[in-house]
């Protein structure tokens, strides 16, 4: 499932082309995505131009001087740039055929195999849309630090790898990431959340920023269908020290990596670097 740094390596690789070009047409193949595409959206949009391209959580928005379009991927979207004439494949499921400023006509195209991505439409602020009035902080930003990670874990009896994936906590921190950033802070992922002392808060908000930062300039990670804007697949799996290794040595001690599941999810650790 593309996690933040999939979508905003998708942000980065569509924003310029995207912005400043007008929408000329919209062409929704299959509505039935996670939630239903409006069926106005065609002419919502048409006509009009892209402001700005932003990402919030695992969202994308695409803002106009009217509105916002919340797109999601969802488990298996992807967003290509196509050339007009190119015909749409069996998941092809929403094209914005689009002028950019000063170039060549071309097509944004949604591929989604499992349905379960979005294209909302929202006519006021996207800050105060339902999906996304609640989230907590952006794992990048100033707002995210240890002192906000030890503060909001203090009543949690949750581990703090399940933890780390509540999004009213910190937004964007998912399954893949949040067992390597756990690894390197040296914190298993079964610990009760309110038992990180505040220098274990302060180093796993480190690395928690080092880890995604890492991602997003190996372009994210290639899991199933996920690809960037120009088909070009991510590399960051190819560096994970605990992430799918069950079994196989950790790369720094050589301890064996452990696997087990927490709330239907597979964690992954190393017993001797994160001893508890």
């Amino acid at each position: 499932m593309p996690e933040l740094p999939e979508v905003e390596t998708t942000k980065r690789g569509v924003s310029p082309t995207l912005t400043r070009a007008r929408v000329d047409a919209v062409t929704v193949r299959c509505a039935a995505l996670r939630w239903p595409v409006p069926p106005e959206l065609a002419a919502t949009l048409e006509g009009a131009t892209v402001l700005s391209v932003t990402r919030r959580a695992k969202y994308l928005l695409i803002g106009f001087a009217h509105g916002t379009l919340i797109v999601h991927l969802g488990m298996s979207g992807s967003l290509r740039f196509v050339p007009p004439d190119t015909p749409p494949e069996k998941h092809d499921h929403v094209d914005l055929v689009l002028s950019p400023e000063g170039a060549m006509p071309t097509v944004l195209r949604y591929r989604d195999p499992r349905r379960f991505g979005a294209w909302l439409w929202h006519a006021g602020a996207p800050e105060h849309h339902p999906l996304l009035a609640r989230l907590g902080p952006e794992p990048l930003s100033d707002a995210f630090g240890g002192e906000h990670l030890y503060r909001v874990t203090r009543n949690k009896s949750v581990a703090i790898k399940q933890a780390l994936m509540d999004n009213a906590l910190v937004v964007g921190v998912g399954n893949i990431y949040a067992n390597e950033a756990l690894f390197h802070a040296g914190i298993r992922p079964t610990r009760p959340a309110k038992r990180l002392t505040r220098g274990d808060c302060a180093r796993l908000a480190e690395t928690i920023k080092a880890v995604l930062a890492r991602a997003i300039e190996a372009g994210g990670s290639s899991l199933r269908d996920f690809v960037g804007a120009g088909g070009e697949p991510g590399y960051f799996q190819q560096t994970y020290y605990v992430y799918g290794r069950a079994g196989e040595a950790c790369r720094h001690c050589g301890a064996t990596i452990v696997a087990i599941r927490q709330g239907q999810r597979s964690s992954y650790y190393c017993p001797h670097c994160q001893p508890c």
